[in-house]
């Protein structure tokens, strides 16, 4: 028995680096490399390094190769595996049915979710629907910054990949089950449009976006008067006040040199916000009467 692994960012490097720790690596066939662009580190020359340094065969995605293996495992594979040779299990952020698609824990920490983890399935027509294997999950408490989730959800991925591993070096049968299609709820795909901050919403709402979509993501994205750009890196609640004829995005107050927004309900002060631009600094405002907007009067 033998596995192609599909693998790409901090979650496939933590997979490969658990599986060659355990001494798994003599069964690895081969291991598919993806990257990233739209994120800090894509951790794809930290995946080629443990091959180099493990002896593992890899290609990078758009390299020609074949697969020839018993099973393949796709950990944060964000393309159509085509390969019909092989069984495909994958390794979803979610805990299925729910948020099946695409950024799923984006998604999950925006509707401050309590609990977090992964599900192995083997792959189906329909993206997600497939049988489930197992799951591993992880309660949290909020705020928290995708950062932070993202590496207590390793565990959970580590957990299962083993399990399958254990399963697939005894020859057992990989038992799994139908999903439950009344509990089925479907995460977005997002894009650039995806970071602007709508301040028509909760400061907690506002608060767990900022943080969702933070590190290694670009950051929450708003309007300094309807034309500069600008990134919210960490923000923090204030404690709300009443507010006649209440009109979100405005600066209400100014704590030392940090600007605090009026929200749809509370209060929300920025701690880090950068040009989107330059990636400098903009803190302190230049002008107390700052309204903050989520789209370009100059567009």
């Amino acid at each position: 028995m033998n596995v192609t692994l599909y693998l790409m960012t901090q979650k496939g490097f933590a997979v490969l680096e658990a599986l060659v720790t355990n001494n798994f690596q003599e069964i690895i066939s081969k291991v598919i490399i993806g990257r990233d662009k739209n994120i800090e580190n894509d951790y794809a020359e930290k995946i080629i390094a443990l091959c180099k340094s493990n002896h593992i065969k890899y290609h990078e995605k758009n390299e020609h190769y074949k697969v020839i293996s018993n099973f393949s495992i796709a950990v944060s594979w964000r393309w159509l595996i085509s390969d019909n040779t092989s069984r495909l299990i994958v390794l979803h952020d979610s805990l299925l049915p729910k948020y099946r698609g695409f950024s799923p824990l984006v998604n999950m920490l925006i509707n401050e979710e309590k609990e977090i983890g992964v599900s192995a399935l083997f792959a189906s027509e329909k993206y997600d629907q497939g049988d489930i294997i197992a799951q591993s999950s992880t309660m949290i408490e909020y705020p928290i910054k995708i950062s932070k989730a993202i590496e207590l959800i390793l565990d959970n991925y580590i957990e299962l990949i083993l399990n399958i591993f254990k399963s697939i070096t005894k020859n057992e049968k990989i038992i799994a089950h139908q999903q439950n299609e009344k509990l089925a709820s479907y995460s977005l795909w997002r894009d650039q449009h995806d970071y602007m901050i709508n301040w028509n919403q909760s400061a907690s709402f506002i608060l767990n976006f900022i943080n969702a979509v933070s590190s290694p993501y670009d950051g929450a994205s708003t309007y300094i008067n309807g034309i500069q750009k600008i990134r919210v890196l960490e923000a923090e609640l204030e404690k709300d006040v009443s507010i006649e004829n209440r009109d979100v995005g405005k600066v209400i107050f100014i704590e030392e040199k940090y600007p605090v927004i009026v929200c749809k309900t509370g209060l929300i002060k920025l701690l880090k916000v950068i040009d989107d631009t330059t990636k400098e600094d903009i803190l302190p405002f230049k002008n107390f009467r700052t309204r903050l907007t989520n789209f370009n009067k100059q567009a």
